[in-house]
């Protein structure tokens, strides 16, 4: 496929977008003490548990991580105290992980932060995903 010196410039446009907000988010997390492994798997939390909780193995589907990185990155918000695991109550061999009120309160604050970037910064990344389109 041949590529246009329009489609590079969209597509630079577009990287150079996405890595301002990923520096913005960076950052942010830093001052939060939070990585953004630890923000994304809070996020997949919130977003996609169930009753009981969403369980490793749907974690790391989500964070497209290797089990055992799961398991570490849980590890460090359980020490952290951002979230709790429990085992299922029908499957004792599953693990159900579920928000602390202090890993939500760390979670709102950082989304809010997030949102507002994002809605700052949209306009140019949809033009340059509309660019790619073409």
């Amino acid at each position: 496929m041949n590529l246009r010196p329009e489609d590079y410039d969209a597509l630079g446009a577009f990287r150079y977008a996405m890595r301002k907000f990923l520096r913005f988010s960076k950052d942010a997390l830093a001052a939060a003490k939070v990585t953004t492994e630890q923000y994304e798997a809070l996020l997949a939390v919130k977003t996609r548990s169930n009753s009981e909780g969403i369980t490793v193995g749907e974690l790391s589907e989500r964070l497209q991580v290797k089990h055992h990185t799961a398991v570490s990155l849980l590890d460090k918000l359980v020490a952290h105290r951002l979230v709790v695991r429990r085992r299922a109550s029908e499957d004792r061999r599953q693990v159900h992980i579920n928000l602390t009120s202090r890993g939500d309160s760390v979670l709102a604050r950082m989304a809010a932060l997030h949102r507002r970037e994002i809605r700052h910064r949209s306009s140019e990344m949809i033009t340059a995903l509309r660019r790619l389109q073409k």
